[in-house]
């Protein structure tokens, strides 16, 4: 279970400062991670994903974007 979660925060992480463009996911829940058969973790549905310049170094939202349930509170 350790290795799944710090898969999953991995993949966030990359999605975030690893790539050419930075990528905010925006629905990360259960339902949107995947194991494949060595149960390491895929993040999947980007349908609400936005991609920023790296340069920015805030995101402003200003409409709720995600599942109810699993959207942060702020």
């Amino acid at each position: 279970l350790y290795d799944i979660a710090l898969g999953i925060a991995t993949g966030i992480e990359y999605l975030h400062q690893g790539c050419d463009q930075r990528i905010i996911h925006f629905d990360i829940k259960r339902h949107n991670i995947l194991l494949d058969h060595d149960y390491t973790p895929k993040i999947s549905d980007f349908g609400l994903a936005k991609s920023y310049s790296k340069e920015r170094s805030t995101v402003t939202v200003t409409q709720g974007k995600g599942t109810v349930g699993y959207v942060a509170p702020e």
